[in-house]
């Protein structure tokens, strides 16, 4: 039992790592999941008692990239275990569902899996950045992840384009299209206008403007420059430039001394410190360094 709970512990300071690193690497510690777990922990599930992860952000996946990996799966089977967490009707799916659609059209009833049981934070942003490196995202999908990973991480737009290896301008860019009306964001979604236009689309700022040249831009088959001049009118309203995200540097000498110490991610702002932890185990682990006994 305590060999198991060291396991866990370790699982979930792999996770604790991966959000506090200075790159975002979830192929890393899905290698770590799949490496620390015993082969009698890899189980065969039902695909039927599988379910999409709730957090997933891709609506939209590629049928021939689907296709071909289904073959391979029919050739070889699955080459890696999907991660779950067993939820009240079955398993959610943490990662892996590619494998899971692909075994679906290769035939397959039973896929191997790992049972692990993140919390509801941690199974979004696994998803997240699982398929922020591993899949080509329509722009409104790479958006939303953007921000959710943001805002649960509480990163800048700088600290996130560093982490993900972007650059400051394209993390802008992309947090720029959800400004756009939901019409218009499905009309990029299933790729009825392409990047280009959306960005241009984005910079006005009358959603009823924005929608009429969207619809434009499909009937009269507009390139995204003909757009631009079109938009460059001076009957169009600009929306005024994102503020820039700028975290206080003010108590960092106190949040890297607190993190030093703990090995876990602190931040502090609006006269509050945020200790971050991965497991209940993890939490014990902080409370034990910072000599707190619980009854």
């Amino acid at each position: 039992m305590k060999e198991e709970t060291g396991k866990r512990r370790a699982l979930g300071m792999g996770l604790e790592q991966l959000f506090n690193s200075e790159m975002l690497d979830f192929d890393q510690v899905e290698k770590e999941i799949v490496k620390e777990t015993p082969k009698d922990e890899i189980v065969e599930v039902n695909i039927d008692d599988l379910m999409s992860n709730p957090y997933q952000p891709r609506k939209v996946f590629d049928d021939d990239a689907l296709n071909e990996l289904s073959l391979s799966i029919k050739e070889h089977g699955v080459f890696q275990p999907i991660i779950v967490k067993k939820s009240v009707k079955g398993y959610n799916i943490i990662a892996g569902e590619r494998r899971v659609k692909a075994s679906k059209l290769a035939g397959l009833t039973k896929v191997p899996a790992i049972i692990r049981d993140f919390t509801d934070e941690e199974m979004m942003q696994v998803a997240l950045l699982e398929n922020l490196q591993r899949e080509d995202l329509t722009a409104i999908e790479e958006a939303k992840a953007y921000k959710s990973i943001i805002e649960s991480l509480r990163l800048t737009q700088d600290e996130l384009a560093r982490r993900l290896g972007k650059s400051r301008s394209h993390i802008t860019n992309m947090l720029g299209l959800l400004r756009l009306p939901l019409s218009v964001q499905d009309m990029v979604l299933y790729n009825k206008i392409s990047m280009g236009h959306a960005r241009v689309l984005s910079k006005l700022e009358s959603h009823d403007q924005i929608e009429e040249l969207a619809n434009k831009v499909i009937s009269d088959s507009l390139s995204v420059r003909e757009l631009e001049e079109i938009a460059e009118a001076s009957s169009f309203a600009r929306m005024a430039p994102l503020k820039k995200n700028v975290k206080s540097k003010e108590y960092k000498y106190a949040e890297d001394a607190i993190k030093e110490k703990l090995g876990t991610k602190v931040s502090i702002a609006g006269n509050k410190i945020k200790i971050s932890f991965a497991t209940k185990e993890d939490l014990n682990r902080i409370l034990e360094i910072l000599n707190i006994d619980v009854e």
